[in-house]
């Protein structure tokens, strides 16, 4: 996040939108995962799974290998059906596989060497797929286990389906690569929905902590803070990858071919920095910027009417009452208290080449710490308009309205707390977190599926606050 001294003058957005939901279900989004139930088991390669009868140029006999190759069998098998049923088009498989040690002998496709190539990919000049056994993908299974390599490749083979469709994707030369990428985030969240579904010979995938390592993953491999969607290599952040993963997993591979810079640019969230963000999107957690992002709830809840709680450092947890550190609402004396030198941990800077690595200090970024301290100002207003803090959805209903201030933060006159390229990635990587307050009750109980977490925030981001006592009355 960043503070600005002047502030632009610009149309004020209030979050007026709630209402009043005592007497809620305690079901509804939360209960499921796009309809599915929410379910817990070890997801990643079934025991039974058969071998495939595939020619892969290079294979190993190790576990990337093994799940990768498992993979592309695995996704051959979802386009083999889909798309002569959603687009009439004949399935041909990819012309050839690669498997390469990046740190190993180099190897050649289409495309060029492989050699300190840390990557997956697919070559369109040879219509060929390819990855690194020897880096990359057991660096991601190390962080995020088996499935963070079906997601990769769910993603390649993406880039297959685009080849093979075509106009039918509305695919040229000229198409920006964000589009591309968008597409086979997509198309990787529709398979994955025939995984979740049980249709797969290969793949076991749970809709809590199996769909939580997936978008896991797709964070990991997210475009630096910064980038512009505009660049060549744009792949999008973590935000926008994520919203493509779970279209396609919600409303299928049809959705995903429509995706054009016309319906993508709205929710676009991949930016450069702000000229005037002269320290990087970065800002230190202390006292300082606790008040300013006070002043922007402040303004950006007035609407609701709600008494607005004060903010005071202490242990991070309520003296008889809720005890959620490093944040806790305070329903007695409507105070959220905090513990600021733990939430200044959180909120170090991210080191985005050290958490590739799985070498991270705890830091998850500032809009990360400051969303912590957003959610437990949210349920403050949930009690004032009469919502329950302690139903099943009441954690969603709070994700999606610190989602909603997220969105406001930027147009809010005479304030000077305002969103970074990179901050909204910071609230995904917490949102994930399994020990996240952003979607958890006053009581600190998590929303286990974090696709729905996800998902609730996001709606409020981009739809304000309306929706959220809508959805998850």
């Amino acid at each position: 996040m960043r503070a600005r001294t002047l502030v632009a003058c610009v149309t004020s957005v209030l979050l007026a939108g709630l209402m009043a939901c005592s007497g809620t279900t305690d079901g509804g989004a939360a209960g499921s995962v796009a309809g599915l139930p929410v379910t817990h088991f070890q997801s990643g390669l079934r025991s039974d799974a058969p071998t495939p009868s595939l020619d892969v140029q290079n294979v190993s006999d190790n576990e990337a290998d093994r799940i990768a190759t498992a993979t592309i069998a695995d996704v051959e098998d979802y386009w083999s059906k889909q798309l002569p049923d959603d687009f009439g088009v004949g399935f041909q498989p990819v012309s050839s596989l690669l498997s390469y040690d990046s740190n190993g002998a180099n190897q050649q496709n289409g495309c060029g060497n492989t050699q300190k190539n840390v990557n997956a990919f697919y070559c369109g000049a040879d219509d060929s797929v390819a990855w690194d056994r020897g880096v990359l993908l057991p660096t991601m299974i190390k962080q995020f286990g088996p499935l963070s390599v079906v997601t990769v490749l769910a993603h390649e083979f993406g880039h297959a389906v685009q080849f093979r469709l075509q106009a039918k994707a509305g695919i040229t030369r000229t198409t920006p690569t964000i589009v591309k990428e968008q597409q086979a985030d997509c198309f990787a969240g529709s398979y994955y929905r025939w995984v979740v579904e049980g249709n797969s010979r290969y793949f076991t995938v749970s809709t809590a902590e199996g769909l939580n390592a997936a978008l896991s993953s797709l964070f990991l491999v997210r475009d630096s803070a910064g980038t512009s969607a505009q660049d060549r290599q744009a792949h999008g952040t973590a935000f926008d990858r994520i919203f493509a993963f779970q279209l396609g997993f919600e409303k299928g591979p049809k959705e995903c071919a429509g995706i054009n810079m016309q319906n993508l640019q709205p929710r676009l969230t991949e930016r450069p920095f702000d000229p005037e963000d002269v320290n990087g999107g970065t800002i230190d957690i202390d006292d300082q910027t606790v008040g300013l992002l006070k002043e922007s709830l402040d303004a950006a809840f007035a609407g609701a009417k709600a008494p607005a709680p004060k903010i005071v450092d202490g242990t991070g947890a309520c003296k008889g009452g809720p005890a959620t550190p490093p944040a806790s609402y305070c329903p007695a004396n409507n105070t959220v208290n905090i513990d600021l030198r733990a939430l200044a941990k959180l909120g170090r800077p991210v080191d985005q080449g050290a958490e590739f690595r799985g070498r991270t200090d705890g830091g998850r970024g500032d809009f990360a710490a400051l969303s912590e301290i957003a959610s437990r100002y949210a349920l403050a207003i949930q009690k004032g308009v009469g919502a329950s803090l302690d139903n099943a959805n009441a954690g969603l209903r709070t994700a999606c309205l610190v989602g909603a201030w997220a969105a406001a933060a930027n147009n809010l006159t005479d304030t000077k707390l305002r969103l970074s390229a990179g901050d909204l990635d910071e609230a995904i990587s917490d949102l994930l977190r399994p020990d996240s307050l952003v979607a958890a009750d006053v009581n600190g109980k998590r929303v286990d599926a974090g696709f729905n977490r996800v998902e609730a925030m996001r709606m409020g981001f981009l739809q304000g606050s309306s929706p959220c006592s809508k959805e998850y009355g």
